[in-house]
């Protein structure tokens, strides 16, 4: 029994790095996933087989490069019609929604513009429903399972990846949104924090800097963080984690969306940085949505001229310095990617941004941070949900064999109950 059960574990371990390599190199040859995965031909070629008749993979052809002779060689490449994912993206006054088939294409989408602060608890969480009905009613799904849900959202998830704890874009709190969801689909669901989905883009995009130990910070409306250390998320114990735009840079300072005073955000997000520009008292309350081009005209009155809106934007950068030099004081030095829009202004925030970090004990290790701006924030989230839902599918699922693929379908039919 037990070398039975090494067997299996060995096998489902076999297909998981299979599809993996395929994953990541789009259209693989067997030699060049037997590189990476360091599996022998032998056993690539059964599994690969095993992975082709079971509709989870397909054969291309890759036209050999003009100097070469021969035929082309035989991919293997996702096949589309295994399966597809749909993710939904709940921010301050959006929702979202994108369905994939199992390669990662779109096979389409939905936007709605929400008042999140003003929605009743039972409309925000119907809003949600009414998008995922659409999408896995929509034709774009005919002849495909959707196997997975992703929920990304501003705010705390918990840690068991179940439920929106609290978010700044509505006042409502503890919402079981994977529970709702699956009752009513019976399609899996996970709810995540948008920071964190942001960083998981950031490591398919570039594996090289992203890897082991790196950060994501939202630059937009709110601050947030997505934190890796040692190749692995970082969570909670109770929580999704990293609440870096709510860490204290002023004790009983600026007043933050969030209620308390002095946060970062509230000298470094939109709202606040608005706020100091238009010369308005640190106390009053903060504008609920500000619009990109409003940002992008204060950016650009800021490399203009020295006033109110240079200052804003140095006040924004010498906050969040300060938070990071407290962290670099904790973790090793890592790279530090901005997201999102105001990361577009990083040529404002970031001297300030250094200047305090060098005041801090984290600043010994200064010269070893390194930053990246990433401007397209909903270009990122979109991605960083995309692959959370897909890879769930290769791991979980198609690696388990046929044993997990035909579990009851209440687990993974995309019927509308």
């Amino acid at each position: 029994m037990t070398v039975g059960m090494r067997h299996d574990d060995l096998r489902r371990r076999n297909r998981a790095m299979v599809i993996a390599a395929t994953r990541r190199g789009g259209q693989a040859s067997r030699t060049e996933i037997a590189a990476i995965t360091g599996l022998s031909h032998s056993t690539i070629s059964a599994i690969s087989s095993d992975l082709i008749a079971e509709g989870i993979l397909t054969e291309t052809r890759q036209e050999a490069p003009a100097l070469k002779r021969g035929r082309p060689q035989i991919g293997l490449a996702l096949d589309p019609q295994a399966a597809c994912a749909v993710t939904l993206m709940l921010s301050l006054n959006s929702l979202s929604a994108v369905s994939l088939d199992y390669a990662g294409n779109l096979l389409e989408e939905e936007h709605r513009r929400l008042d999140t602060r003003a929605l009743p608890r039972g409309e925000l969480i119907c809003e949600c429903m009414d998008i995922l009905r659409r999408r896995l009613e929509h034709p774009a799904h005919a002849g495909r399972h959707v196997l997975r849900i992703v929920l990304a959202v501003q705010g705390i998830t918990d840690a068991e990846a179940r439920s929106m704890l609290w978010s700044p874009i509505t006042p409502h709190t503890d919402i079981p949104f994977a529970d709702l969801l699956e009752a009513r689909f019976s399609i899996p669901v996970t709810v995540e924090n948008d920071c964190n989905m942001m960083a998981e883009a950031l490591r398919w995009r570039d594996p090289e800097r992203y890897r082991d130990d790196f950060i994501a910070i939202l630059l937009s409306h709110g601050i947030g963080m997505g934190l890796v250390l040692k190749g692995s998320m970082f969570t909670g114990t109770h929580s999704s984690g990293v609440e870096f735009g709510h860490m204290v840079h002023r004790p009983d300072g600026a007043l933050c969306r969030c209620g308390r005073r002095g946060c970062i955000e509230a000298y470094a997000g939109s709202y606040a940085i608005w706020r100091n520009a238009a010369g308005h008292d640190e106390n009053e309350e903060p504008r609920g949505d500000i619009e990109e081009t409003e940002m992008q005209a204060l950016a650009q009155a800021a490399r203009d001229h020295d006033g109110p809106e240079r200052r804003a934007f140095r006040i924004a950068g010498e906050a969040l310095g300060f938070g990071l030099g407290s962290l670099f004081a904790l973790i090793d030095p890592a790279p530090v990617a901005m997201v999102g829009l105001n990361a577009a202004a990083f040529d404002l925030i970031g001297p300030a941004l250094h200047e305090a970090i060098a005041r801090t004990a984290g600043g010994h290790h200064s010269g070893s941070i390194t930053f990246d701006t990433q401007p397209d924030q909903v270009a990122l989230l979109r991605e960083g949900c995309a692959m959370r839902a897909l890879t769930f599918i290769d791991h979980r699922i198609f690696a388990a064999g046929r044993a997990a693929q035909d579990e009851p379908a209440s687990l993974h039919s995309s019927l509308i109950a």
